[in-house]
């Protein structure tokens, strides 16, 4: 069976004084409070997403 790649994003850094699109962005990842932690798949739309706010958090490659 074939591995999947996943993301482990982690909301590390408060977002005060971010823009209001980075803000979102937080929020469309599906992140909820600071040092939430989910799991994405391994893609250009997320890969975008994490790069809009990267200084705000911490991503780690993990296969399933």
């Amino acid at each position: 069976m074939a591995e999947t790649k996943r993301l482990k994003i982690t909301w590390c850094k408060s977002q005060i004084g971010a823009d209001e699109y980075q803000k979102r962005t937080l929020r469309a990842l599906g992140l909820r409070r600071l040092h939430h932690t989910v799991i994405r798949p391994d893609n250009e739309s997320v890969r975008g997403m994490i790069n809009t706010g990267r200084h705000l958090v911490k991503v780690e490659e993990v296969t399933l």
